[in-house]
């Protein structure tokens, strides 16, 4: 769905989520959501009672679903898919990005924890949840190729947390540098973990 074929809801949703992964929670202030998304400020009341913390909370879980919602997408990609295939195609959208839109953009979930973890609960209750989601999709991925399910969610947890550092030291470092390195460095890792033959119900879509 493109941001035209949104609604005014999800615009404005979608807009403080490209607000926090730029500049965190401070950015993504009710006029300026209202502002990126072509909505009239009178809608944010409406469509948000809770205010911005609301919107900020609705901002995290959409990136969460989004994040899950790639993994299909990334394994439909690969020609035979693996575990380290799939890793390096996370990484992928962001060297992607950087190398051709700078480092300007992080993850949004990341970001309104940074932020907002220990002063305000329901954002942190948020990011938990995403977090559990974007881990779920990753580990039920791998178990898809073979890697045995105690396993698959300790490697989920080892995949997003390498993912995320990464994207803390390329922004630092404005370099994709620790993002490949990851890549290479893991690869080796994730593919080993695979000890049996998938299961014939595969979940991949």
């Amino acid at each position: 769905m493109t941001v035209s074929e949104r609604g005014p809801r999800e615009r404005m949703v979608f807009s403080a989520a490209q607000l926090i992964r730029r500049g965190g929670v401070s950015a993504a202030g009710m006029r300026d959501v209202a502002e990126h998304a072509g909505a009239p400020r009178g809608s944010l009341q409406h469509y948000f009672p809770g205010g911005k913390e609301q919107l900020v909370n609705e901002a995290v879980g959409w990136a969460g679903r989004y994040a899950a919602g790639r993994v299909a997408r990334f394994l439909a990609a690969l020609p035979v898919p693996t575990p380290s295939g799939l890793f390096g195609e996370m990484v992928r959208q962001w060297t992607d990005e950087y190398e051709t839109s700078g480092f300007a953009g992080g993850c949004p979930v990341a970001a309104a924890t940074a932020d907002c973890a220990e002063r305000v609960d329901s954002t942190r209750q948020a990011a938990s949840a995403a977090f559990a989601q974007w881990h779920g999709a990753v580990a039920a991925a791998l178990v898809d190729m073979g890697v045995p399910p105690e396993r698959a969610s300790a490697l989920a947890t080892v995949m997003l947390s390498s993912l995320e550092g990464a994207i803390l030291l390329a922004r630092a470092e404005q370099d994709i540098r620790p993002l490949t390195t990851v890549t290479r460095e893991l690869a080796p890792l994730l593919d080993a973990a695979v000890t049996g033959n998938p299961p014939r119900c595969s979940t991949r879509r």
